[in-house]
């Protein structure tokens, strides 16, 4: 085997290696995007193209025959066609230009690529592009439009690519440098002949289409999920700041009637709290334990002044070095008070517990209130805005998830496990 053989036999399988390991890590995403798909269906044909080159050159070595040579090269000659129009397809819907132009193009498209199809299947009687002599392939006089299809279709996606306004820098250069290696290639192969230099350029222009767009598009995507994840944090942390202040207050207000010295004091501690707290209080990543701790107690301090004997909370904090969204524990917390152990006349009591598990930082808010009917329970109905606001700040900030266990005439107990 030559020099050139080995080189050809290299490019094929350096190119089948990569474009595996391209096709997976598509196939393998929970959710492809219309474009990948598109992506998707051009890697895997153009794997296949090196594959057949590959094994052509293989067989060639042991079986050189003029009826192998013809019909390899047409396929060859198909096959380029083929993997221009899936390049456009690819190209189509990852692109932004008007749906006339794309129209416009996709006939144009449509129409040039049978014509050239049936011009290379009609070159196997006329051998106008190319034919075989004693099974080496020999170059014909209009061997140069052969490959019209897709010069004309590669000039035609680079001028698209140029003018559309949606497409950045570094989407522009990998469409445009795909329609241009093409032609560069093909003078490298005049001064190279015998060597799969067109291989080698249709590697570098795939590799380039992958990292610079299919990569680049999903880490910009994960990017605007991002931001789009704490726009949405901002407006839940947004809801449920003035809703701890808001109830602090109304029980304040509720104290005044009763007994106007505790109010007086209340209100005193509260501004205390306010003032050496407000930074926690307009933060949206996660805080220490401990300082959610004092949100709590705060809470609790005012609850306890209101109703006296009928409430009773205790804390078995046995860890509180991690870190939780800020005002998730406490309104579970006031859920407990207000809607378990308030509801009974002769009130009750709250637990707050916190532990560590192999995997997890545990936090417990058990009460014996008057508990409710887990079945009876919707609790992603607006009635329920509060607890879903918090639930979804522990999954998505935190990454941790919180259970609710109920009975009625018992209590409930609601888990929440932070992952360490």
């Amino acid at each position: 085997m030559d020099s050139k053989s080995v080189f050809n036999l290299c490019v094929c399988l350096i190119g089948i290696l990569i474009l595996s390991v391209h096709i997976v890590s598509v196939i393998l995403k929970r959710e492809r995007r219309k474009d990948e798909n598109a992506l998707l269906l051009f890697f895997a044909f153009t794997m296949l193209h090196f594959a057949a080159y590959m094994q052509y050159t293989l067989l060639k070595q042991a079986y050189p025959s003029d009826v192998l040579t013809m019909s390899f090269y047409t396929g060859f000659f198909i096959a380029n066609n083929i993997e221009v129009l899936l390049f456009y397809k690819y190209m189509e819907t990852y692109s932004n230009f008007p749906p006339k132009i794309k129209k416009a193009v996709g006939i144009i498209n449509l129409s040039l690529f049978f014509a050239f199809v049936l011009s290379d299947i009609v070159n196997i009687f006329t051998h106008m592009y190319f034919t075989s002599i004693d099974g080496v392939y020999t170059r014909g006089k209009f061997m140069l439009l052969c490959q019209g299809y897709q010069f004309a279709m590669l000039i035609i996606c680079f001028i698209i690519v140029m003018l559309d306004k949606g497409l950045i820098v570094r989407e522009k250069v990998a469409f445009s440098l795909y329609c241009t290696l093409p032609a560069i290639s093909i003078i490298v192969q005049n001064l190279l002949p015998g060597y799969a230099i067109a291989y080698l350029t249709l590697l570098i222009a795939t590799e380039i289409l992958f990292l610079f767009l299919n990569v680049e598009k999903n880490i910009r995507i994960k990017e605007d999920e991002k931001m789009l994840e704490d726009a949405h944090i901002k407006i839940m942390m947004s809801q449920i700041r003035p809703h701890f202040v808001y109830n602090t207050l109304s029980s304040i207000s509720t104290l005044i009637s009763i007994d106007p010295d505790k109010a007086a004091k209340a209100l005193d501690e509260f501004t205390d709290y306010l003032r050496t707290n407000f930074s926690s209080l307009t933060e949206t990543r996660l805080i220490p334990f401990v300082d959610e701790l004092k949100h709590i107690k705060t809470y609790v301090d005012l609850e306890k002044l209101r109703f006296n004997k009928r409430l009773d909370v205790t804390y078995d904090i046995k860890v509180s070095d991690f870190e939780i969204p800020m005002l998730s524990i406490q309104p579970l917390v006031e859920n407990a008070i207000k809607h378990g152990i308030l509801k009974k006349v002769e009130g009750g009591s709250v637990l707050l517990k916190t532990y560590s598990e192999e995997k997890s930082y545990v936090i417990e808010i058990i009460d014996n209130g008057i508990g409710f009917d887990m079945n009876g329970v919707d609790f992603a109905s607006n009635k329920h805005i509060g607890l879903n606001n918090v639930r979804q700040r522990i999954v998505s900030m935190a990454k941790g998830e919180i259970e609710f266990k109920s009975k009625i005439d018992v209590g409930t107990t609601v888990v929440v496990r932070i992952p360490k």
